[in-house]
């Protein structure tokens, strides 16, 4: 029963980081479907000022 609790522990660790690498280190270029806030400040109000 103890290794069944190890491998579960492990895999929710596992989980949880590749999480937090897709969240905050990947760019986001690389990954489809996630857009860039793009925030050119060329026409009406785009909050930059």
């Amino acid at each position: 029963m103890e290794s069944v609790q190890n491998i579960l522990v492990y895999v929710i660790v596992a989980a949880a980081v590749a999480y937090l690498v897709y969240k905050f280190l990947l760019p986001k270029s690389l990954i489809p479907g996630r857009k860039k806030n793009s925030k050119d400040c060329g026409d009406g109000n785009c909050g930059c000022h």
